[in-house]
């Protein structure tokens, strides 16, 4: 037994020595060294040893696994280096060579943003913000939206708890503002808004709006028209024709949707407009005597317009863009025309 130790030990050192990779390597000792290697069934034998010998075999035996293993082991990581320096010499990067350097840059939605922010804050306007997660009073009560409203039902609305909910607008922060200053107040609110809506090419249940409010003495509706008449022309162009139609919104009084000439036919008439020549973009109105005495105000001293629009239509309307889905898929084939 004591030849048969020795030559399995001089097969194992040629072995590891001729190894060239840590897969081959492992194969062998397993071969030699493994629960079903050659090591182990040459003990098996050890059985028919005579008292006097198993000892010497025994102490043979763990000194060559014991000397094996050490060379498994040097071996493993003698390979480990040769394929680390093997990869490093393929991954080398030659720093001398032209590159092309891709850099960042904003997202469409903070691009049309940015830009009506620059609009208004050119008119003299602040903006303000506030809490995604919002009190019902502060979302529908104060703005004069009643109990029953369709406004308030599930569907529209992700309710938290029957006083807690996702902000349907950005409504609220005129309310929380006007609460905390007296007038006049000139201010834009952009933000994310939530409402219980289906995915498709114009409904996302997250979205983004900006809202103006405008409370002082003396504010009109002409007021109100003079104001979204010169956004609209710096926005879309001096050449863009712009009308009001009346409409109703719980907070203003009276209410009216803003349209702009078609941009893809200059009000000719094509499919992007339904072949009516207009685009709505945004709702305004007075505010409603109500929501001034909720805030504190006297509505017979104070007078004020507020007005919102999507930042998701806008964008659509400025580029071309006929699915919102578009803005929120990341897409970089879509994202990089920007």
């Amino acid at each position: 037994m004591k030849e048969e130790l020795l030559a399995l030990k001089e097969e194992a050192l040629h072995s590891i020595e001729k190894s060239e990779d840590i897969r081959e390597l492992n194969d062998f000792r397993i071969r030699f060294l493994g629960k079903k290697g050659k090591l182990t069934a040459i003990l098996r034998g050890m059985a028919n040893l005579s008292p006097e010998e198993r000892p010497i075999i025994g102490k043979l035996a763990n000194e060559i696994k014991e000397e094996l293993e050490q060379k498994f082991s040097q071996k493993a990581s003698e390979l480990k280096e040769i394929a680390k320096n093997a990869r490093l010499q393929q991954e080398k990067i030659d720093v001398t060579i032209p590159s092309k350097v891709i850099l960042g840059h904003k997202h469409p939605l903070t691009l049309v943003l940015d830009e009506i922010k620059e609009i208004f804050l050119g008119l003299g306007y602040e903006v303000v913000e506030g809490p995604e997660v919002e009190l019902d009073y502060y979302n529908f009560e104060a703005l004069n939206i009643p109990k029953d409203h369709p406004a308030r039902d599930m569907q529209d609305t992700f309710y938290i708890t029957e006083e807690i909910l996702l902000r349907t607008h950005t409504s609220p922060v005129q309310v929380r503002t006007m609460e905390k200053k007296m007038p006049p107040i000139k201010v834009i609110v952009p933000g994310r808004v939530y409402r219980s809506d289906e995915v498709d090419a114009t409904h996302s249940p997250v979205f983004h709006q900006v809202e103006g409010l405008v409370v002082g003495k003396s504010v009109t509706m002409a007021d109100l028209k003079g104001t979204l008449i010169t956004f609209a022309k710096m926005f879309y162009g001096q050449e863009r024709r712009v009308r009001f139609r009346p409409s109703y919104f719980p907070f203003t009084e009276p209410s009216a949707e803003m349209d702009i000439s078609c941009i893809a036919c200059d009000g000719k008439g094509c499919r992007v407009c339904s072949y009516t020549g207009w685009l709505e973009i945004l709702g305004c109105g007075m505010v409603h005597p109500n929501v001034l005495k909720n805030c504190g105000y006297d509505p017979e001293e104070f007078t004020g317009f507020a007005f919102g629009m999507g930042i998701e239509r806008i964008a659509m309307l400025k580029y071309g863009i006929n699915d919102m889905r578009l803005f929120f898929e990341n897409d970089l084939r879509f994202l990089e025309q920007f």
